[in-house]
């Protein structure tokens, strides 16, 4: 699919709604059916497009997926509504009412932003993917606040507007870029182009080193119901500052400066910090508040006497420690009656697949226990619990 026009057409859109919720195993019942009285490309180009609505559900839920113009890099690059809908917001609060957002891809950032009532000039060189992003400012009635324009973002005056959103290419022929500077535009350009502009946020891999930060940046990770699902620099805020931002909340947790946690003897608690938290570097100061240490220097895994809520890292009760060793793994989980087993790992090579199939081939009972395989003072060691309460 090259060309979105004839889907547009009221042909084409009573196609869409022809093929909507169409399982794989109908698509071909389906197209000999539909082909007997519509076009062949435009009865494929309908499936297509259903197919890559039904995967955008997930980042946009139903509702809005249904109705909106995808590509397939656009369903895979595309930020989830919740995290922009929470930038958004945050750009409002700032006293923002204008952004132009640079590479726009098929427009769900300048949704969340119309959406929050800011005026958007969206921006991305792709014809195809500038009309989907005209396409579903139009379907979701926000063509009054949102602008599309094809265009090289590079060559795009941003005089005027309030901010500048940048959401950089960080996928090739190859697939993932790690390389700031090979984003497409480079992450040299989009900080050139954030310290001309009033305020500004640009989006990057949560992997960034944080030695790559500018120092006129903030640094936010944020991460949406356990997952990290990006990092943001922004400019014109706090420079230096650094948070972890959760959603849903969203609950943020503000760096402080504090050195490391000292390592202790693992308590009765382990505490699994959030995924923004550990690339934030603020693990020690979600330990702070648990009053913990690390159980190693080198592992994000925080330990305590004492249960504490605490929305940054999630908690469990550690019943047994032993040395890694498969067969007394294997032994423990047949005398406890274990049936569910939940691996998770920090500082091990132990893939956690291959451990639950060595261990627990079939279940012995219904108990559902979780163990982590990490070190404890540089020594493999297996920490066996499940999810503590408060």
């Amino acid at each position: 699919m090259n060309d979105l026009a004839p889907l547009l057409t009221p042909e084409g859109r009573a196609l869409l709604d022809a093929v909507r919720g169409t399982a794989p195993a109908d698509e071909l019942a389906v197209a000999t059916r539909l082909r007997r009285d519509h076009p062949a490309e435009l009865v494929s180009a309908a499936l297509g497009q259903a197919r890559l609505r039904q995967r955008a559900e997930a980042k946009f839920g139903a509702e809005d997926a249904r109705r909106m113009f995808f590509t397939p890099n656009g369903v895979e690059q595309s930020t989830r509504a919740s995290v922009a809908a929470y930038r958004a917001e945050r750009m409002k609060s700032l006293g923002i009412t204008s952004v132009a957002d640079l590479c726009c891809g098929i427009g769900g950032d300048a949704i969340a932003l119309a959406r929050a009532g800011i005026r958007v000039l969206a921006v991305d060189h792709d014809p195809l993917t500038a009309a989907a992003a005209r396409a579903n400012a139009e379907a979701l009635g926000l063509a009054g606040l949102i602008d599309v324009r094809e265009a090289d973002v590079t060559e795009v005056d941003t005089a005027g507007f309030d901010a500048v959103f940048v959401d950089p290419a960080r996928r090739g022929g190859r697939g993932r870029i790690f390389d700031p500077e090979a984003y497409s535009p480079p992450l040299s350009w989009a900080i050139g182009a954030a310290l001309a502009a009033p305020h500004a946020a640009l989006k990057i891999a949560p992997g960034v080193p944080h030695e790559a930060i500018p120092d006129a940046a903030e640094a936010e990770w944020i991460s949406d119901g356990g997952d990290v699902k990006e990092a943001v620099l922004w400019f014109g805020t706090e420079p230096g500052a650094v948070r972890a931002t959760l959603l849903p909340g969203p609950r943020t947790l503000l760096g402080t400066g504090l050195p490391n946690p000292e390592v202790r003897s693992v308590g009765r608690y382990l505490y699994e910090p959030d995924g923004a938290v550990v690339r934030a570097h603020l693990v020690a100061e979600a330990a702070a508040a648990l009053d913990g240490g690390l159980i190693d220097e080198t592992i994000a895994y925080v330990t305590a006497d004492t249960l504490r809520p605490t929305p940054y890292a999630t908690a469990y009760e550690i019943t047994d420690r032993l040395p890694f060793n498969v067969k007394k793994l294997k032994a423990l989980l047949r005398e406890r009656g274990v049936g569910i087993l939940t691996v998770k790992k920090r500082g091990s090579a132990v893939e956690p697949e291959e451990l639950r199939r060595k261990v627990l081939p079939k279940p012995q009972g219904s108990r559902a226990v979780t163990v982590f395989l990490t070190r404890v003072a540089g020594a493999p060691t297996m920490l066996i619990g499940g999810p503590a309460t408060c």
